[in-house]
């Protein structure tokens, strides 16, 4: 199974070059619409993980291009490693299985960019359909019990918060951290919010319950717990 540059010796090679961008686009479209399945995150991500075999495709491509036969195996891998090290992206971090797939999408484009299409073609179709079938089983599913949320808690500006709720929140909670104090209505108020995990899923009802005599009745709100609005 050769690379492009051998099987398409007779044609330019800038030709080729934009052949193997073309036929990455493709299998990146392809993998990242089989990830899709069973990943949910932003349109940003999906964006991300189409394009970026394409561009590390490019940059190895354009690479085999300018470096000629002579040229050493070591002088090779040095250039190459710099090429990749400008492909970088800013962004909050990502969840891990984001971080998987994209450095997926690196490896595959890598390899594309190298000529072998057909492998970079059968590598995206392997990591992506393990991707799936991985998320598709119960392994570990017990351990989404302990799934971060955020709680916030509004209480008069008179309630002492750094111990008020440590009873509470010890009972219902595996464990807690006050991440944000704000004040609210006009600085009557304020609104405290923890990252919590709970002991148990049945447990909201009671844990609210309780916060709400502790608050006198004011604002409690249990929210899926987020790191950062910014994403990949």
């Amino acid at each position: 199974m050769g690379s492009l540059f051998d099987l398409l010796s007779s044609l330019d090679k800038t030709i080729i070059c934009l052949i193997i961008i073309g036929i990455t686009f493709v299998i990146g479209l392809a993998y990242t619409l089989i990830v899709s399945i069973k990943l949910r995150t932003t349109k940003s991500f999906f964006i991300t993980s189409i394009l970026m075999p394409m561009i590390v495709a490019s940059v190895i491509s354009m690479i085999s291009i300018f470096l000629d036969d002579t040229t050493t195996g070591a002088v090779r891998i040095a250039t190459i490693a710099v090429a990749l090290g400008l492909i970088r992206f800013r962004s909050a971090p990502g969840r891990a299985e984001e971080l998987l797939l994209l450095f997926g999408g690196v490896a595959f484009g890598l390899i594309a960019g190298l000529g072998y299409v057909v492998i970079a073609a059968i590598l995206s179709v392997v990591l992506a359909g393990l991707f799936v079938l991985l998320s598709s089983l119960n392994v570990l599913k017990f351990k989404t019990v302990g799934v971060e949320k955020l709680l916030k808690v509004t209480i008069p500006e008179d309630l002492d918060y750094n111990e008020a709720f440590d009873a509470i929140l010890k009972t219902y909670l595996k464990s807690y951290e006050l991440v944000e104090i704000k004040t609210t209505g006009m600085g009557s108020l304020f609104r405290l919010s923890y990252k919590v995990e709970l002991l148990a899923k049945d447990s909201e009802k009671a844990l609210i319950d309780e916060l709400r005599i502790k608050n006198s009745n004011l604002e409690i709100s249990l929210l899926p717990y987020v790191e950062s609005n910014k994403s990949l």
